[in-house]
């Protein structure tokens, strides 16, 4: 029984052997495998930071764009106070605009009797109020770090990679300076 298996295996390990460039289309074949397993992972995994200045873990609303500032100062003045080295830290949060919302909306189309076609937008209301299919969150324009430890390179460091990291936010737009 084994040499049948084994005579099976050689036929087909000559066959294989008779393909021309057959390492080629194994690499090619692995490349896809390893860039499904990529892509399906990224997919599935839960978002816990901030990306594009939203951030996807808060656990209550808004109602005003200097909440939404606030939030953020007190969030990572927590954090950076914990960075050993820091001292005393205080944070300002500028914004380029505040909130957006995109509406539900229903649309109608008419046929006029010149044979025009008008069609009319509206906001759909649900006890008088408008319902938000999506909200996107203010862009942060900058960020300044008071901070007693920031006289040290690496607490400095420190400090704008944790920012960089809660806020993503260009270098450019985090100053650091320090103080008493």
């Amino acid at each position: 029984m084994t040499s049948k298996i084994k005579d099976k295996f050689r036929v087909l390990y000559d066959r294989i052997k008779k393909v021309k460039h057959i390492e080629i289309y194994i690499a090619v074949a692995l490349a896809v495998i390893i860039a499904v397993i990529y892509f399906s992972s990224i997919a599935s995994k839960p978002k816990n930071k901030v990306e594009n200045n939203k951030i996807d873990n808060i656990s209550s609303n808004f109602s005003t764009s200097g909440e939404y500032i606030d939030y953020l100062e007190n969030k990572l003045e927590n954090v950076i106070t914990k960075v050993k080295g820091a001292g005393n830290v205080e944070v300002v949060v500028t914004l380029e605009k505040g909130f957006e919302y995109i509406y539900l909306t229903e649309e109608e189309t008419r046929n006029t009797s010149n044979g025009t076609v008008i069609t009319t937008s509206t906001i759909v209301l649900v006890n008088g109020k408008p319902v938000i299919i999506e909200e996107i969150y203010p862009v942060v324009k900058g960020i300044v770090v008071i901070s007693s430890g920031a006289k040290d390179i690496s607490v400095k460091m420190d400090i704008l990679s944790i920012i960089q990291t809660v806020v993503e936010i260009d270098n450019s737009k985090i100053n650091i300076y320090s103080g008493n």
